[in-house]
């Protein structure tokens, strides 16, 4: 018993849990960004800030490594271990019942609490000439240009992969997972010889990753405390200015969808407290504040969903990885509010058709939204030009946007674990096993 309290009390932050190492990284990183900013210079002439940027750069690069090759094994194996396509059909069907019903929910949140705040309005005045609206920045408008409405054609075509090892090697995530699919629903109608003389291939090649993943976030912490430190020395606390009731408007929007529409569908549905869902889902949770990219958290939010929550590899490693790329709630809501935001920051009063429209196509470009840092920015362009706003509208909330994209971020990865719950139960599975430690540190290699 006694070595049980030294051990509950350890001050070594390695033996902590990985959700704790991973916040106390967040909370160091702040602090050392607000000590040591972009333009500090240590004796010696060194710049912390260049220690910042290589520990974060080589994080995400380390990610980034295991994406595509943790995506081949991931999504083939699940699918050929559904078995007859049949089965496969009702699991497509669930899932992405369940990624329109949550995008269409967090949408409505955030239409309906914009309405209610306004926040572009100040005193019934816009606030576009006050936050002194300019032409975007070249750079940004070159990246905008051509998309518009019409692009919801090419996010659909976008999807089947003139070659599919282009579209691995350039990290397109949305073609490589669709033609994974074909591949592994191709698996199931082989033979017996022919699909086990293929399929041990791609478990290995999933369980390979899987250990090279766990050593990439063994050391987590680290890279996310260089990324913390490295957006708190580039901005401060100053982008929360003149934007600070939009921001809020959107905090607040997120935080509803979050702590009451997901937790409330995941007891009506799979009988699971959302706190205690919470619990296992922390570090992947926090992974995706840092990176702000669900598809770089994806290896987190598998292990975390399998081995915390109990959910089957069959059913996360479908479920997971497609939500990763085409269930963007906290996306899709944030756009509907930037949109909204932007038309009455130029005194645009948008009737209920216009609103509408912002819902549909919020609700489409999310399904299009890369899972990388700041793509909903990008995406949002598509409803400007749905509903005639000007483009240069994305500059009113360039400053403060690294920090909402944190916060939808996690929004996103938490609907993507609730899911898989939800579905896995649904699929007749017990999910949350009885562990001793719900939210203990991944599994040592």
């Amino acid at each position: 018993m006694g070595e049980t309290m030294t051990r509950s009390v350890s001050w070594k932050p390695w033996h902590w849990a990985l959700y704790w190492q991973i916040l106390l990284a967040l909370i160091l990183g702040v602090g050392a960004g607000l000590l040591w900013g972009r333009e500090a210079v240590w004796p010696g002439g060194f710049r912390p800030y260049a220690l910042y940027d290589f520990l974060g750069q080589t994080f995400l690069r380390a990610l980034r490594m295991v994406i595509v090759p943790l995506i081949i094994g991931s999504i083939i194996t699940g699918v050929a271990s559904v078995g007859a396509s049949r089965n496969l059909g009702r699991l497509f069907g669930k899932t992405f019942g369940w990624y329109i019903t949550t995008s269409l929910l967090a949408i409505l949140t955030g239409l309906i609490l914009v309405n209610l705040v306004q926040p572009g309005l100040v005193d019934g005045e816009p606030v576009g000439t006050r936050l002194g609206l300019e032409a975007l920045p070249e750079e940004l408008a070159d990246g905008l240009s051509g998309r518009g409405a019409a692009d919801l054609v090419g996010i659909i075509q976008r999807m089947i992969p003139t070659n599919p090892l282009d579209a691995a090697a350039r990290g397109e995530m949305l073609p490589l997972i669709f033609f994974c699919l074909l591949y592994g629903i191709a698996l199931t109608l082989l033979t017996e010889r022919q699909r086990q003389a293929q399929l041990p291939f791609f478990e290995s090649l999933f369980a390979a990753m899987m250990k090279i993943t766990s050593w990439v976030i063994a050391v987590a912490p680290v890279g996310i405390f260089g990324l913390m430190a490295k957006i708190i020395a580039n901005s401060g606390f100053a982008a929360f200015g003149p934007l600070a009731r939009y921001g809020m408007t959107v905090l607040a929007a997120l935080m509803l969808h979050a702590v009451v529409t997901l937790p409330l569908l995941l007891w009506l549905v799979a009988r699971l407290p959302g706190h205690r869902h919470a619990r296992i889902m922390a570090p992947a949770l926090l992974t995706a504040f840092s990176t702000r990219s669900s598809s770089a958290t994806l290896p987190l939010t598998l292990t975390r969903v399998e081995k915390g929550a109990g959910v089957s590899n069959r059913i996360s490693s479908f479920v997971l990885p497609l939500g990763a790329t085409i269930n963007m709630d906290g996306t899709a809501l944030y756009e509907c509010v930037a949109a909204l935001f932007i038309a009455q920051a130029y005194g645009v009063s948008l009737g209920i058709g216009a609103q509408v429209i912002v819902v549909l196509t919020a609700l489409l470009a999310s399904i299009g939204a890369a899972g990388i840092p700041a793509a909903g920015l990008v995406m949002i362009s598509i409803i400007l030009d749905a509903v005639g706003l000007p483009l240069e509208g994305v500059a009113l909330i360039l400053a403060i946007d690294p920090v909402l994209d944190m916060c939808r971020t996690c929004v996103n990865v938490w609907s993507d674990s609730c899911g898989a719950v939800v579905i896995a139960h649904s699929e007749g599975e017990i999910v949350l096993r009885n562990t001793a430690d719900e939210t203990a540190n991944l599994p040592s290699t």
